[in-house]
């Protein structure tokens, strides 16, 4: 063989052996990242924080995690790099370090822009396994132990979510204390929607928050919760549910409100009725996207035409929401037109602050004789005219306690409206709400006020039905929206 021949040959078999070597290594580390997957947190190889040096280029982090095409393309890409600015700040002030066990919510170019940086334990979960970076799991079951994770980065996970509040749940439960969760939102703009999506993290205190640009030129809030040590739970008799405090996220809403009635209409039939056009309903004033459920409830329903499909379904806006509805009607004539309602509830019961067997009466009410005139009844009432004895037809009706009700049925972190037509017993109802903290709960409400209105049939005469004067009920009106309740007059 000549000289020149046998020094190139030389050059070959040293290339090759290279070659071998670098897919060795390369067939071992994507080996070790895939056991890592299928056995859990403890088989991710360390990276010590001194083997850190810089921030590893995509074709390195890619080629050791064994990525699928996908996984190498521009989109892909800058999603990557978005993602590891995110994160270096959190790096920077210590949130998580490279031995922190991180779990992404959002996706898998997620886990890799934190293995860039380093944090070689990131894992992401979606709805495939994907190794070596995404594990199986969903909103309901996230595949972690309780207390096994030092970092979770939400992302906008809770944004797309149907079922923000499980994601929630489930993000505070793999959580560990003192560990860190992060969120991007494109909501939680205006303070009602900040509280509510707060809410979904009861464990969680927030401990900051920023505007983040995005390449697109759009702009997310970045929310960053700490998880607080669980405490003992209180020993005092004091009830902490009675002792609620509605907002500041519900009084800004009032600042958008219609302004009431305060001059008492002639004639109250149309001046109420017109009045709905003016109504500054709550989705429209705020994001409602993160509450659990959602709730309506009507007290004094009648039947079901006679407003929750007449108006709460064909009119109030939801946000494309589906709403649970609770209809409260005594009067048994009502009863039988829900028995085919889908998605309604009836309690056959009076609304009342106790639990009870009460006198339950139908009469005519002035100004509402059309409406009587086509079900064949008056109106169902249990507060008895002053001075005066039960006139109409009386029988016996079970009553129950509205607050409490409302208290073991929803929670703060549902969204609950409220229509109240209750002839009168409003002037009881109400007080009870506020001493009871159920009025809390309560997100938004219709209260139609009775009161001795002038009448329609009677030019000049108001109706002796009622006791209360429209003064009286401009300041129930008032005092609920002076302690942060969005409250709408009603007709």
């Amino acid at each position: 063989m000549e000289p020149a021949a046998r020094k190139w040959h030389g050059k070959g078999v040293l290339t090759r052996a290279l070659l071998l070597g670098v897919a060795a290594l390369a067939l071992r580390l994507l080996y070790g990242a895939f056991v890592a997957v299928g056995t859990g947190w403890a088989a991710y190889p360390a990276v010590p924080a001194a083997a850190v040096v810089g921030r590893r280029t995509h074709a390195q982090a890619a080629a050791a995690a064994g990525s699928p095409e996908a996984w190498r393309s521009h989109e892909w890409r800058e999603k990557v790099e978005f993602h590891a600015e995110v994160f270096g700040r959190h790096l920077a002030d210590g949130l998580l370090g490279p031995s922190s066990r991180a779990v992404c919510l959002g996706g898998a170019q997620e886990a890799l822009a934190l293995r860039e940086l380093g944090v070689a334990g990131a894992v992401a979960v979606a709805k495939r396994r994907s190794p070596p970076l995404a594990v199986a799991g969903n909103d309901r079951r996230l595949p972690f132990e309780p207390s096994s994770v030092d970092f979770v980065f939400a992302g906008r996970a809770l944004d797309s979510s149907k079922r923000p509040s499980d994601l929630a749940g489930e993000a505070a439960r793999i959580l560990r204390p003192e560990g860190h969760l992060v969120v991007l939102t494109s909501s939680a703009g205006d303070a009602y929607s900040l509280r509510s999506l707060q809410a979904l993290f009861p464990s969680l205190r927030l401990a900051r928050s920023r505007e983040i640009n995005c390449p697109d030129a759009s702009t997310l809030r970045e929310l960053v919760f700490q998880k607080v040590q669980p405490t003992t739970p209180s020993t005092s008799s004091d009830d902490s549910a009675s002792n609620c405090t509605i907002g500041e996220h519900k009084m800004q809403l009032l600042t958008h409100a219609e302004p009431l009635i305060q001059e008492e209409p002639l004639k109250p039939w149309l001046t109420l009725k017109r009045n709905i056009q003016n109504i500054k309903y709550l989705p429209d004033l705020a994001d409602i996207s993160f509450k659990r459920r959602y709730v309506y409830v009507d007290l004094g329903s009648r039947s079901y035409g006679s407003s929750i499909g007449s108006w709460f379904r064909k009119q109030y806006p939801k946000q494309n929401h589906t709403f649970e509805v609770f209809a409260i009607e005594a009067d048994p004539t009502f009863h039988p037109d829900y028995a085919t309602r889908k998605g309604v509830t009836l309690l056959p019961y009076a609304a009342w602050v106790k639990n009870d067997t009460l006198s339950f009466e139908i009469n005519g009410d002035p100004g509402k004789e059309d409406e009587a005139k086509a079900s064949g009844r008056g109106m169902g009432r249990i507060r008895p005219t002053a001075g005066k004895k039960m006139s109409g037809k009386v029988r016996r009706v079970q009553a129950f306690d509205f607050a409490e009700w409302l208290k073991q049925t929803v929670s703060e972190q549902d969204y609950v409206v409220m229509k109240m037509d209750v002839e009168g017993t409003e002037f009881d109802l109400i007080p009870r709400l506020f001493d009871t903290g159920a009025i809390c709960l309560v997100d938004e409400v219709f209260l139609e006020c009775h009161y001795n209105r002038w009448q329609k049939c009677c030019p000049g005469e108001r109706s002796p039905k009622y006791q209360n004067t429209y003064e009286e009920c401009l300041e129930l009106f008032s005092s609920l929206r002076e302690s942060g309740v969005l409250v709408h007059q009603w007709f």
